[in-house]
């Protein structure tokens, strides 16, 4: 009995774990989302700090890119 409540405990933490972590994600996502919303003009030229801002790696692929972006979402190119 001992043993089947430390096994849910430990089911539990990791829900919770997730849980945590896909709120995170959320957030980052709202964040980057209000921030597009707030940007006034089109963009026509390349803009550093918007893309530092919303970019966290790009990995070159022999037939395509991967865009990496800090919300945690992922786009092939």
């Amino acid at each position: 009995m001992a043993e089947e409540i430390y096994r849910l405990r430990g089911l539990k933490q990791d829900v919770l774990v997730e849980n945590a972590e896909r709120e995170g994600v959320r957030q980052r996502i709202e964040e980057m989302t209000k921030f597009l919303k707030g940007q006034t003009h089109q963009l026509e030229e390349f803009n550093d700090p918007l893309v530092r801002r919303l970019i966290e790696k790009i990995t070159v692929h022999e037939k395509h890119l991967t865009i990496g972006f800090k919300s945690g979402i992922e786009k092939q190119i």
